[in-house]
């Protein structure tokens, strides 16, 4: 396993947003959908995830998360992704979103 620093370790900014949008995404190999936070002064973020196994496009909307919002933008195939959402990978590739313990403001950071 590979260590970080504490000083590398800060230049990750993990961020609270809350999903105000959530699309199907059929262009991508494996089923995905396009998610569209709220990250307050940040602004809205573009991202896709492979969660479609767990979650219903309705039930996202209005889900709170974490991200990291500092990622350069990458092209996944027709969508330029701009934020990593975060989850917990288990068997099957089945993904659980990361999301605070209780309501936090959007932006809030990740400490």
């Amino acid at each position: 396993m590979n260590k970080l620093t504490w000083s590398e370790f800060e230049k990750v900014d993990m961020r609270v947003g809350t999903i105000i949008d959530a699309q199907p995404f059929p262009e991508v190999r494996n089923p995905a959908y396009k998610l569209y936070i709220d990250f307050g002064d940040l602004g809205v973020k573009k991202t896709s995830a492979q969660i479609t196994n767990r979650y219903k496009l309705q039930e996202l909307i209005g889900k709170q998360v974490i991200a990291v919002v500092n990622f350069p933008p990458k092209q996944i195939a027709n969508f330029m992704s701009e934020c990593l959402v975060l989850g917990v990978v288990g068997v099957d590739k089945d993904v659980i979103l990361l999301q605070p313990g209780a309501h936090a403001k959007n932006g809030d950071r990740i400490g």
